[in-house]
This record gives structure tokens, sequence and C-alpha cells, in this order.
């Protein structure tokens, strides 16, 4: 189908590597940090968010996905972008757009200013991200030097999350919500300004942007994620909710279509032809699902009902969030040994046991009582289950396929969280209309907040009911799943389609 125009020309990378390897690796390390905790970052911010600019109990959910639907959408054409313009001029442009739309969010009056400028951020993020991962070829040696900067990078990714929780609270007890955005403008000038003096560059290789398939798939998303969420506020028979989910129908079969017939898909779609790595895409679906809502929703619950600081509120999820941690790096290490489906279908079902036990609570629990516990469980079974799907993503793709196949796991991940949260908030909506009604007159918020949540969290017990199932009966257990090491990259530097791979120690 139709592209846009195709760079023929490779200009080859101008600098040399290793003058100061240390400065290049923050640089990189803290692109990918600041994209990553954007979302853990705003999440705590969240009840202040929706207070100061007026957002629904529905429409605050948009806060998060007006960032994660334009990130994961168009996050495989930014890895696209810096492949065929060079790496380093893209990882400068995707930092100064995520920086001025963090400018533009924090000083935002209205909601519509505030979604606006996450969407802008998701954009920036989405061609940031992918580069910043694939500069570490170009900067730094095969072998250990650049194992050790693998290491680095995935601990910074990895923690991405807990430290946002932490800043973001810190932020918003200390200054205000705005200031979560605010954050990002003099990191991301510090980048931007420090990228040209200590990043080398890569070559640039001749290639198309597919994108119609960029833009069918993430407006596809959009109108599918608008519809549910249309749908709590309106109704399942609402004009605009329909019309919603018909042209989401429409989209997504153009883009299904795009992507069947032109040469450089954006989306590889013979990926899915493997049964086991088809399989990790749909765990990782519903587990993001499950996980997206959880925070959403535990966030608020954990301030409003319980009456958190955001300060408390941030170290409240660090247990969960060193859990994961914890797990992740077990896993890793036992890999070899006990393979890749025993770890998935123990992560999966201590994911459903601390979602089940998270159903359990009312208006009278407390953090250590019901929160601590599930939220525990749950973050041991995410981290068992982050290394295995990785590495059955990966096992036995070409190595110039190698890109494309974390790639679309990243993109599976984001899609699956928006799309999730958005079927969440949508049956909380009708879950605490229908509490409301059910007390009237007697009206308490707590009670009818809680008995939406609780229901809601119903629903991503089935997400993650779905994950055990793919785990137990569609994932085959092949001896190279957690045995063999991802194939070894080129020793030129990769694209970044083609991301290096670090070697066992």
């Amino acid at each position: 189908m139709a592209t846009s125009k195709t760079l023929t020309r490779s200009v080859p990378a101008q600098a040399r590597r290793g003058q100061h390897p240390g400065i290049s690796l923050a640089v990189i390390a803290t692109t990918q940090l600041m994209v990553v905790l954007d979302i853990t970052i705003v999440n705590i911010a969240l009840p202040h968010i929706s207070t100061a600019l007026h957002f629904t109990p529905t429409s605050l959910s948009w806060v998060l996905n007006a960032y994660t639907l334009t990130f994961g959408g168009l996050l495989l054409l930014g890895g696209r972008i810096g492949d065929i313009l060079g790496r380093r001029p893209t990882l400068i442009t995707g930092v100064l757009i995520f920086s001025c739309a963090s400018l533009l969010g924090g000083l935002a009056t209205a909601s519509w200013m505030l979604l606006a400028a996450r969407a802008l951020q998701g954009i920036g993020g989405a061609i940031a991200s992918p580069t910043a991962f694939a500069l570490i070829a170009t900067n730094f040696k095969e072998g250990p030097e650049r194992n050790r900067a693998f290491g680095v990078y995935s601990a910074v990714a990895g923690a991405g999350g807990a430290i946002g929780l932490l800043l973001g609270g810190l932020l918003t007890s200390w200054l205000s919500w705005r200031w979560v955005l605010f954050v990002n403008v003099p990191i991301g000038l510090a980048l931007a300004s420090l990228a040209p003096l200590y990043i080398n560059d890569s070559e640039r290789h001749p290639g198309r942007f597919d994108l119609p398939g960029a833009l069918t798939s993430t407006l596809g998303m959009v109108s599918l994620v608008y519809g549910f969420i249309r749908a709590a506020d309106k109704g399942w028979t609402d004009v605009w909710t329909l019309a919603s989910f018909a042209a989401a129908v429409v989209l997504l079969v153009s883009f299904l279509l795009i992507e069947s017939r032109t040469t450089q898909p954006i989306t590889p779609l013979h990926m899915f032809r493997n049964r086991n790595r088809s399989g990790a895409y749909v765990l990782m679906l519903c587990l993001a699902a499950a996980m997206f809502g959880i925070f959403f929703f535990m966030t608020q619950f954990i301030q409003d009902v319980l009456g958190f600081s955001p300060i408390r509120a941030g170290l409240g999820f660090l247990p969960m969030s060193l859990s994961i941690i914890v797990a992740a790096q077990v896993s890793a290490r036992l890999q070899t040994r006990f393979g890749a489906k025993p770890f998935m279908i123990l992560g999966t079902i201590l994911v459903n046991a601390g979602a089940y036990w998270i159903t359990q609570l009312d208006v009278h629990s407390s953090y250590l009582g019901g929160v601590l516990g599930p939220t525990m469980i749950f973050g041991f079974g995410m981290g068992f289950i982050f290394v295995p799907v990785m590495l059955t993503a990966v096992s036995g793709v070409a190595p110039h396929e190698t890109g494309s196949a974390t790639g679309l796991l990243n993109t599976t991940q984001q899609v699956g969280g928006s799309l999730g949260l958005a079927i969440l908030v949508t049956v909380f909506a009708t879950a605490q209309r229908n509490e409301a009604k059910a007390i009237f007159p007697r009206h308490d918020p707590n009670q009818v907040f809680v008995h939406g949540m609780t229901t809601a969290f119903y629903a991503a017990l089935a997400f993650t009911f779905v994950a055990l199932l793919m785990a137990l009966f569609v994932m085959k257990p092949p001896q190279q799943l957690g045995v063999s090491a991802p194939p070894t990259p080129p020793a030129e530097p990769p694209t970044s389609s083609d991301p290096p791979h670090v070697k066992a120690a």
C-alpha cells in the first residue's frame, strides 16, 4: 500500500565511539527513564489532576491513555525513523517534542489541553525510546563493554516505575501536580544539549516510512478505546459510541490490509505465525490490561479512601515495585536451568492470586491488611513473567527481525494497557451507577467508588485468567526457550529494527 518517501542514501556515522562512555550511557539511560516513568509519575497525581481540571471518573483515564496509545501505536515507526534519518538527530527530536509537550501539559488550564499535551508526549516518547535503545550499539563495542551498558540501561528502565511513583508523590506533595510534567523540561533540555556532544550517530539506512500503517493502527485503537469510555458515560446505544466502534473496525481492518500488502510494513504480520510468539503477545496484552487498571484505581483508593498523602501513596507502591525487580532477577538467573514456561505458569498463578485477593477490598480495608499483600503477590508474579516472555518473543527469530519482535511486544504492552483500562473504566462506571441507585438516598461516595473499583477488578481477573490459559495450554516448552541466548548481533551496529542483545555472562 501507499508509503511515504523512500530515502536511499546511506550516511556514515561521523563520530568516534568510546570517548566519553559514561556520559554517553547516562544520556541514553536517562532518556529511557524519562519516557518510562511518565506513566507512573502521573498516576500518583491523578486525584489532584481530576480536581484541578474537572475530569469525570471515566474521562480521567484519558490522562494515561492519551500517552500510552500514541506511544505504543507509533513505537515501531519511531524506530524506523531512527534507521532512516539517523538515531542521534531522531533522539534529540523526540526528547525536544517530549519536553515541549511536558511544558504545555504543566501549563494546561483545561482537560482537553492536558490530553493534547499527553498525546504529544506519547509521540515524542515513541520517537526517542527505540532510538535510545539502538544507540547503545552505536556507542559501545560489542562484548563486555556493550553488555555492561545494556545492564545499566535495563536496570534504569526496570526501576522507572518505582522511581516515578515516589517522585510523583514528592512533587505533588511539595509543589503541585503540574510539576510531575514540568520536571521533564530541564531534564529534556539537558539531554538534547548533551546528545550532540557525547553520543555518536549511526549510519543511515534506506527504507520507507509506513505512515498509513502507523496512522490506521493508532487511530483504530483510539477509536476503540473511545468507544468503551463513551459507553461508560452515555451507554451502548449512544450514536457516538456506535460510530466509534464502527470507525475502529474500519481502521483496524484497513491496517491489516495495508500491512499484508506493503513491502516494508511497520508490523510484520508473519511474526504472529509462531505459536509461542503469538501466545507471548496475547499474554503480555492481558497482563498489561490488568496491571494498568489496577494501578489506575489503586492510586485513587489509597489517597481518596485510605487518606494517604501523595508521598505515602508513592511509598505504598514501592513493595510491589521491589517485588517485580526481585522476581525478575530470580527468573533471569534460573532461565537456563528450568526454561521459560515454568516461570510463566508460576507468574500467572501468582498474578491471578493477587488479582483475586484485591477484589476483596472494601471501605473498611487498611493498607497493611488489604493492599500490601495482594499487590506484592501481583508484583512477584509480574516479575517472574517479564524475562521469559521477552525470551519467548525473540526465540527463533532471525537477527534482522529481533527488533521487530521486541518492538511488537512493547507495543502490545502499551496498547493492551490502554484497551484494558478502557474496559475496566466502563465496568467501573456501570457498577458505580448501579450502586449509587441501590443505596439512594443514603450517599456514601467511598462505598460507591469501592464497589465500582472491585467490580472492575473482577474484569482485571478475567484478563489475568486468559494469561494463565496462554501459559498453560498455548505456550509450548521447547528446550530453546530460556536456555539459549537470543540471536547474536552482527559486528557492525545494527539498525533499530535489529537491536543487539546482551550475551550470557
